[in-house]
């Protein structure tokens, strides 16, 4: 095995370091203050240069290179912070995967070129206010005719939830029980019906909305339709890329953390001498390094052993779980080493550890994920209902 990145990678991990550090530290800080999303022109700078589609095929608009290569990316972006790093995440593991994935090609050649440019967001709806964990118990309905589809339903925690120009709707598109009935539709924002409640104010995540969506006799095409009913597994395929990407911007919530917390106590001076000359504070240090380091070597696995796919659910679990309690842990010691200054909204350390916990949450709980690791260990899916 070899666990060295290769020229071209540390040359586009390094230009994503510089362009994020250099062009987004001032913009992440007024997003954070503001609640607002990242601008238009923004995003479709990072379109320009190649950002929102690193691992999307050249045929649709994205550079056609491999998941490693994206979350690398996707990293830099997310030690600044997760507002700025969050339309490199939907672009590149996100919803956008699974259109590419599965959708008809004509859909595919309509939406994907303008993801890559930055022209277009597109957003997943999934979870339901009595269907989050249990995912299954959907009960958004499309129902497929000769004249297209009709939804109704309501969808809860959506990230870009009245911000984003297309959404993958999660949908029972049949009256089999449970997953078997379970497909998916994209459905453009301005589709007459579709609605949205009020912006969440969330401990964390300024600076991505997200809020419910409402569907009242929403009319598609047949060609928006991405799974029919029954697909249900291919679009759990598509979300074990993106809990890597969640892991993956969990990781950057520690190593940014980790990053600027070895400045600080080199800076940092009491009784007469910086405090990383203490022992207890280097202790501290190593401990912080060693989880980072550990989280990132399950993510890149998971993300290697995929090659140009999706990760196994075993690999993409134990990634994400690790990476999410490593965050909040990280995240917490630097705050504790820099004292009243990590505590302060004026500097960086708080923002991450908010971050750092509403990751843990997201793209399905810690616990759920180690739920998924027992199951891919025993060979058998746990019937939680019995």
């Amino acid at each position: 095995m070899n666990f060295q990145l290769t020229d071209d990678q540390i040359q586009l991990q390094e230009m994503a370091r510089q362009f994020a550090v250099n062009e987004l530290t001032d913009l992440a800080n007024t997003i954070e203050e503001s609640r607002e999303p990242l601008p238009d022109e923004w995003r479709k700078r990072y379109g320009e240069m190649g950002f929102l589609g690193i691992n999307i095929a050249e045929a649709y608009g994205g550079m056609g290179l491999g998941n490693l290569e994206a979350l690398l990316i996707l990293e830099e972006f997310a030690k600044v912070s997760s507002a700025v790093a969050f339309p490199v995440f939907e672009a590149n593991v996100g919803p956008a995967r699974a259109i590419e994935f599965f959708a008809p090609e004509k859909l595919k050649r309509d939406l994907l070129p303008r993801v890559c440019s930055g022209d277009l967001v597109v957003a997943v709806a999934m979870s339901e206010p009595n269907a989050g964990t249990a995912l299954t118990d959907l009960t958004t309905r499309a129902v497929v005719s000769e004249d297209g589809v009709t939804l109704n339903g309501t969808k809860r925690w959506c990230s870009g939830g009245g911000h984003s120009g297309g959404y993958v709707v999660y949908s029972r598109m049949s009256d089999d029980a449970g997953a078997k009935g379970i497909g998916a539709v994209y459905v453009e924002k301005d589709r007459p019906g579709l609605s949205f409640g009020d912006q969440e104010r969330l401990m964390g995540f300024r600076g991505i909305p997200s809020s419910d969506i409402y569907l009242e006799d929403v009319k598609v095409p047949l060609g928006n339709i991405i799974v029919p009913a029954g697909g249900f597994k291919k679009l759990m395929e598509a979300f074990d890329l993106e809990r890597c990407g969640n892991a993956t911007m969990a990781l950057g919530q520690a190593s940014g953390a980790l990053d600027y917390v070895v400045d600080y106590v080199q800076e940092r001076e009491q009784f007469g001498k910086p405090i990383v000359e203490f022992q207890a504070v280097q202790l501290k240090l190593a401990e912080m390094a060693m989880r980072v380091e550990a989280a990132r070597l399950l993510i890149h696995r998971a993300a290697r052993n995929a090659e140009d796919g999706f990760p196994s659910i075993f690999e993409s679990s134990i990634a994400k779980c690790f990476s999410n309690e490593m965050a909040r842990e990280v995240t917490g010691a630097a705050l504790q080493l820099m004292g009243g200054y990590g505590y302060s909204a004026e500097y960086p350390i708080e923002r991450r550890l908010r971050d750092s916990w509403g990751w843990g949450i997201a793209g399905g709980t810690i616990d759920i994920q180690k739920v998924n690791i027992a199951a891919a260990l025993v060979g058998k899916r746990f019937n939680q209902r019995g």
